[in-house]
């Protein structure tokens, strides 16, 4: 399990003030330039035009599997694609995703979408939509902090075509600044009534030209709606309901999150039918366990700090997860 929130599968695919990058950034006014060395060590620079945001207009209305066409621009060309439409109310979203270029892979907490080169086992260009109870600018905070450790970020609001404002994180410039990653990520947070989307695109940087882009336009189609809840706590909904009861429990735990100088993460270390295990790591070293029952919600809490206590001990602490859903 990755030592983030979940969405985190997640970022995705996470996320960025880069002057000479803005590889993936979906709302730029002119081209940005890409420093890249040649052959002979000599930085030459790269024009990489930003991507077209399709015009405002309504949703089609169309079933899950539906497919059709549309013209997008790439490298100032008109190009037709032929589009699927995806529609996963579990999830809470509709959206479309080009059919020729990507497999499409549903999940009960995602919906991820793989590049029909990439190795399905190890992809390299891949978008991920998952949701998240969580409010939207608290899981971006969460986001961001993650892909810090790795890259510099850019982040601004965006307006997408069909799920309104949402939070861009760009993460294309690697740690300490100068250097292109090798694999860069972009993140959309969509606020929503009942928390948030996340959509994570994955793409090397030898495909920011075209994966960027065409990722960018199937962000552009998402339109976000109600879940249809179920009646017990699924992993995803644990991890993200303890984590919103840690931060509203703590007034300084976002900030130390933000600041991203300790170690602090959520993780599922155990799940089945009938109860999931929540560990949070507090930036003090002490682990908390949150024994949760999938079907009232109710937790049993536990303490362990590591070279002061023999292991877990049992807390007075009481929370039930589905007083912090959304």
């Amino acid at each position: 399990m990755k030592k983030t929130v979940i969405t985190l599968s997640i970022v995705a695919a996470l996320v960025l003030s880069l002057a000479g990058c803005g590889l993936a950034r979906p709302a730029v006014s002119q081209t940005p330039a890409v420093a890249e060395q040649n052959v002979s060590g000599e930085t030459a620079e790269v024009q990489i035009e930003p991507a077209a945001t399709p015009a405002p207009a309504p949703a089609a209305v169309r079933q899950d599997g539906e497919r059709f066409e549309e013209v997008i621009i790439l490298e100032g060309m008109e190009e037709t694609v032929h589009y699927e439409h995806v529609r996963n109310e579990a999830l809470g979203l509709e959206m479309d995703y080009d059919y020729e270029s990507f497999v499409r892979h549903s999940e009960p907490d995602r919906e991820w979408f793989v590049s029909v080169w990439d190795d399905p086992n190890h992809p390299e260009n891949y978008l991920e939509v998952t949701a998240d109870t969580g409010n939207a600018e608290l899981v971006a905070s969460a986001v961001g902090a993650a892909l810090s450790n790795q890259y510099e970020l850019y982040t601004e609001t965006f307006q997408l075509n069909r799920a309104g404002s949402c939070i861009y994180i760009e993460a294309s410039e690697e740690k300490g600044g100068g250097t292109m990653a090798p694999m860069l990520q972009s993140v959309y947070v969509i606020p929503a009534a009942d928390g948030c989307r996340i959509a994570t695109a994955h793409y090397a940087i030898e495909g920011a030209e075209g994966f960027g882009r065409r990722f960018n336009y199937m962000v552009n189609t998402l339109t976000v709606l109600d879940r249809e809840m179920g009646s017990t706590v699924s992993d995803e909904m644990a991890l993200s309901a303890i984590r919103q009861y840690c931060i509203e429990s703590n007034p300084d735990l976002e900030g130390i999150l933000n600041a991203g100088e300790y170690p602090v993460y959520w993780e599922i270390t155990s799940s089945d039918e009938s109860q999931v295990v929540v560990l949070y790591r507090s930036y003090t070293g002490a682990e908390t366990r949150y024994y949760i029952d999938r079907t009232t919600g109710a937790a049993r809490v536990t303490e362990f700090v590591p070279g002061i206590t023999p292991g877990e001990m049992q807390s007075e602490e009481s929370v039930n997860v589905w007083d912090y859903m959304g």
